[in-house]
């Protein structure tokens, strides 16, 4: 072997390596061995999504300064072509989860999500962030009023920031969906679904039918439509 190739097969060799360590770190690798010969980059939104508090070492997470710092990098790389975002989240901190959102919905490459198991709760406005979404058939998304943890002092304060809260998601899912605010509050405020808390499960086709979500399909689906994304980004 010359050393031009030994030095070629080293450096997939480490690439590899790296996309493997990445992976098990972080949930996130990159796309590149496809035909089109784009460059996707793969983030995964799992478990509980970490705010300020860290979670405890048996809790499956996902750290917005993991995603944040990520995504201002492949803006800034012209390499990379597209995004794709894979999520089964239980929620999680709202401020965490809204930055995500927001940054995502920034970024100037086309951008696909994909619900699998589950996006509850400040997941909603991950899954809708992107260019184009799908879920898959089986996927769920629990839709309900904003709650906080610990001790709240009962004034009418507190109840004014819940409601600034609530109105910033509801007009963030809004605004990057097909889903109106009043039909997005009536869902949240369900009381016949949910047997401890109120709000809805919407399964599948239902998130498709609610506007929520664009189409109901796969990972080959979305990898396709990112694909055609990015093809229409280039030209």
């Amino acid at each position: 072997m010359s050393k031009e190739a030994e030095n070629k097969s080293g450096n997939e060799e480490k690439e590899s390596w790296n996309n493997d360590e990445r992976i098990e770190k972080t949930g996130q690798t990159d796309l590149s061995e496809n035909k089109e010969q784009h460059k996707i980059y793969m983030f995964s939104i799992i478990g509980e999504i970490e705010g300020h508090d860290v979670l405890g070492s048996s809790t499956k997470s996902t750290k917005y300064e993991h995603i944040l710092p990520k995504l201002a990098e492949i803006e800034d790389n012209q390499e990379i072509d597209g995004i794709l975002i894979l999520l089964n989240t239980m929620g999680g901190d709202v401020e965490a989860g809204l930055a995500i959102a927001e940054m995502i919905a920034s970024v100037s490459k086309p951008t696909v999500s994909l619900v699998l198991g589950g996006s509850h709760s400040i997941g909603v406005p991950i899954a809708v962030s992107t260019d184009y979404s799908f879920i898959v058939p089986t996927g769920t998304m629990v839709i309900h009023p904003v709650r906080l943890n610990g001790m709240v002092i009962g004034v009418a304060q507190t109840f004014d920031y819940f409601k600034q809260i609530q109105d910033r998601i509801c007009r963030f899912v809004t605004d990057h969906c097909k889903i109106n605010k009043k039909r997005l509050l009536e869902l949240m405020m369900e009381t016949e679904v949910l047997t401890k808390d109120v709000g809805s499960i919407l399964v599948g086709k239902e998130a498709v039918k609610e506007g929520i979500i664009d189409e109901v399909g796969g990972i080959k689906d979305a990898l396709n439509k990112l694909h055609k994304l990015i093809e229409k980004n280039t030209k």
